[in-house]
């Protein structure tokens, strides 16, 4: 058994829903019994239940004393829980372990990491003090992506068209922002929002002093990697979006909505993949104003990001559950 603890929210982004999504669905196509838990936020919830998993509910107010009933050794052999809240309290990874579940985490910088039989790290490049846990996995070979991207990989050749899409909820507006940085320019430029998006109508007024049919909104798109497949670069979030892209051949300008997506944006530039744009309190998209090398780019993009992450990483937890 397979628990999933998740926070998902406007404050919080639904990065982490989608990741836990795509290893849970891996793991049940592998014979594996999956089950979430929850914070109460309404479409999350139903995001769930539409993936055909069931969900119970915890309170984001407590720190521990809730995870009694939802793992239970005795009749459940080897649980596995899995938190991807991004950082786990000790009191919980107390609990958890006292109630005789293994306790895999995600780039988590917590007090309770350090009880984590596995703290997976693909968001982070390098080792530092306060990253703990026995067994820590670091760097791009373990991100967990859509594995539909597979069907939608192409090289770019020019830039014709430019995707923005800033998160699920986008907390801080940044789409507002980049769509007016837009509006002066010549691109044509499709913005996709997510479930939990609540700009929607600065947004429209950017738009609509816009020149005609320059923009196009789109929000909750059936499949992100198919319309990604139309586009010739992204401007994305410092999360997990800009590694889909880039492994889709789609190059990225990453602007970071939290401090912890720098690195990030950075490391995706070192690779030669996208350009980081800086935090979204002073981003700077002057790069558009530039001759892009968007073929070298979209090239270098597929080769440095591969989509073996979600195998490597249900291995690694069918290996910790055995």
């Amino acid at each position: 058994m397979f628990v999933f603890c998740i926070e998902s929210s406007h404050a919080r982004g639904m990065g982490h829903l989608f990741r836990s999504l795509t290893l849970a669905t891996e793991l049940r196509s592998r014979g594996h019994s999956v089950r979430f838990v929850a914070n109460d936020h309404p479409n999350s919830l139903r995001i769930i239940r539409e993936r055909g998993f069931d969900v119970a509910l915890y309170d984001l107010a407590a720190v521990t004393g809730w995870e009694e009933g939802l793992v239970d050794p005795t009749t459940v052999p080897s649980p596995i829980w899995i938190n991807d809240r991004l950082n786990t309290r000790r009191p919980h990874s107390e609990t958890i372990k006292r109630l005789g579940a293994k306790l895999v985490t995600f780039d988590d910088r917590g007090d309770g990491a350090e009880l984590a039989d596995m703290n997976i790290c693909a968001l982070l490049f390098e080792k530092t003090e306060d990253l703990k846990g026995e067994d820590i996995r670091l760097g791009v070979e373990y991100m967990i992506l859509n594995p539909e991207i597979e069907r939608y990989r192409r090289v770019r050749q020019s830039l014709a068209s430019i995707l923005v899409t800033l998160g699920g909820a986008d907390t801080y507006g940044v789409t507002v922002r980049v769509a007016k940085w837009l509006s002066s320019k010549p691109f044509p430029v499709t913005i996709v929002t997510g479930p939990s998006f609540q700009h929607m109508a600065e947004l429209e007024e950017v738009v609509s002093t816009a020149e005609p049919d320059r923009f196009k909104l789109l929000n909750q798109v059936p499949s992100l990697a198919a319309e990604m497949y139309g586009h010739d670069l992204a401007i994305t979030g410092g999360g997990v979006t800009p590694f889909e892209a880039c492994a889709a051949g789609l190059p990225c300008v990453v602007i970071a909505n939290e401090p912890f997506e720098i690195p990030v944006g950075r490391a995706l530039e070192g690779l030669g993949a996208a350009f980081f744009a800086g935090h979204h309190s002073e981003f700077d998209l002057g790069i558009l104003e530039k001759a892009i090398p968007i073929r070298s780019m979209s090239e270098t993009a597929m080769t440095k990001v591969d989509l073996g992450g979600v195998a490597r990483v249900a291995g690694l937890l069918e290996r910790l559950a055995a």
